[in-house]
C-alpha cells in the first residue's frame, strides 16, 4: 500500500494522536515560530496548510503548506523516528510539488537560518532555500 499525501482540513482524534507522534522527537527549532508542537498542529489545522503522509491509515509524517501569490512554502517537515529512511520525506515532498505546480506556484523550503539540517534537506530534496525571519 503506498503512502497517500493529503491536506489534512478535519482530522480525526487518532489523527491528532498520530501527529503528536510525528513531532514528538522534533528537534524545538522546527516548531519556531510555535512554542512547541500543539501549538504548531492547532495554528495548522485552523489555517488548512498541514499536510500529512498516511499508511495503513496511521499518519507517518506532516509538514506545513503555505501557498501565496507566486511561491508555495513547505516547511515543518517531520516524520515519526520509527518510520524515517523510508521515503516518507520525498512522498510529502513530491506531493507539495505537485500541488504548487497546479496552484501555478514554485514550491520553496521554509526554515529557520543557521540550522544545517534545513540546508541538508533542501540540497537533498533539490529545493530551494528561504529562511524565516
Amino acid at each position: 500500500m503506498p503512502v497517500v499525501v493529503e491536506i489534512l482540513t478535519e482530522p480525526t482524534q487518532q489523527d491528532r494522536v498520530d501527529l503528536q507522534k510525528v513531532y514528538h522527537d522534533a528537534p524545538h527549532w522546527l516548531f519556531e515560530p510555535y512554542q512547541d508542537s500543539q501549538d504548531l498542529i492547532d495554528a495548522c489545522l485552523r489555517d488548512s496548510t498541514l499536510i500529512g503522509a498516511r499508511f495503513n491509515d496511521r499518519l507517518l509524517g506532516a509538514a506545513r503548506l503555505q501557498r501565496q501569490e507566486s511561491v508555495s512554502y513547505l516547511s515543518h517537515i517531520c516524520v515519526r523516528t520509527i518510520t524515517r529512511r523510508r521515503g516518507v520525506a520525498e512522498r510529502l515532498v513530491s506531493e507539495a510539488r505537485k500541488i504548487a505546480e497546479q496552484s501555478g506556484t514554485q514550491l520553496r523550503l521554509l526554515a529557520p537560518a543557521g540550522h544545517l539540517e534545513a540546508q541538508a534537506l533542501a540540497a537533498k530534496l533539490h529545493l530551494p532555500l528561504d529562511t524565516a525571519d
